[in-house]
């Protein structure tokens, strides 16, 4: 028996590797952590570079965030009951910008086995086809690994730049319109990306990575992530801790050593840290 999502949104996540929309915040909510964002904003510039990397390890609403029950509902509907959160990242848009996310696979460069791995794209703002809502490609998760090419461009909001080195028919694409407190979930195989943003809207998107107890880490010697729901029997990854307190030194210092270990995996074999 589901938590949340019915069985018929469980089958189409099955079979189309992607959930379109599920309110998880309320609108009130959702503001709050806007607020909190853009107070954090305000004071110390945009949220980018390295915090932008697993920021619930850096700010105690971030890492309640990725523990919301409801959210978890819905990712044991399709995952089961022991979860760890791998990851978190910003998908930050200002008005006119020209960020975007070019057409690919998640899976690309994490190194996670099997491939039971689902984003939680949590809106914190409205995300529109007018402001570079994300597009998704259905069913493309029942490819195999697609090989990819590194661009680092520039305007690119991946660490790599990385995009398909196929041809995407970008008329069998759907965009993912949500409001803000609701969230798309979609597969690590799921081909995807965005457009960018030449709206006076600002799009503002926070998504979580999370897998069950069972899958391993195959290209790493050192990984970890945060154990947020059930029991982890396996011992694959090093558990986070929760930080004691927004940008404290404590939870600096484990940032630092937890997304060192992160940044090798992500940026293998480029010779280059994560972008700032």
């Amino acid at each position: 028996m589901t938590k949340l999502l019915s069985e018929a949104a469980v089958g189409q996540y099955k079979t189309l590797g992607y959930h379109p929309r599920v309110r998880v915040l309320s609108t009130a909510e959702a503001l709050d952590v806007r607020t909190k964002l853009e107070t954090f904003e305000a004071g110390a510039g945009p949220m980018a570079g390295k915090i932008r990397q697993k920021p619930h390890l850096l700010f105690t609403w971030l890492n309640d965030l990725i523990r919301h029950p409801t959210l978890l509902d819905a990712v044991e509907d399709v995952l089961g009951p022991d979860l760890l959160c791998w990851g978190s990242s910003f998908f930050i848009k200002n008005p006119h910008d020209p960020g975007f996310v070019s057409w690919h696979q998640d899976s690309t460069y994490w190194g996670l086995d099997p491939a039971d791995v689902m984003t939680a794209w949590v809106a914190l703002s409205d995300s529109t086809t007018e402001n570079g809502a994300m597009r998704v490609v259905p069913a493309s998760h029942m490819l195999d690994q697609i090989a990819h090419r590194d661009t680092f461009r520039k305007e690119n909001l991946l660490s790599r730049g990385q995009e398909v080195m196929v041809d995407v028919d970008e008329r069998q694409a759907v965009t993912l319109e949500l409001m803000a407190g609701e969230m798309s979930l979609h597969h690590v195989r799921l081909i995807h990306g965005s457009d960018p943003n030449p709206s006076s809207e600002r799009r503002i998107g926070f998504a979580i990575r999370y897998i069950p107890t069972y899958v391993r880490q195959v290209a790493g010697s050192h990984d970890s992530a945060t154990l947020v729901r059930g029991t982890d029997r396996h011992g694959n990854f090093a558990l986070e801790q929760r930080p004691d307190a927004d940008m404290s030194d404590a939870a600096l210092a484990h940032h630092a050593a937890i997304t060192g270990n992160h940044t090798a995996i992500l940026m293998r074999e480029t010779g280059r840290d994560m972008r700032t």
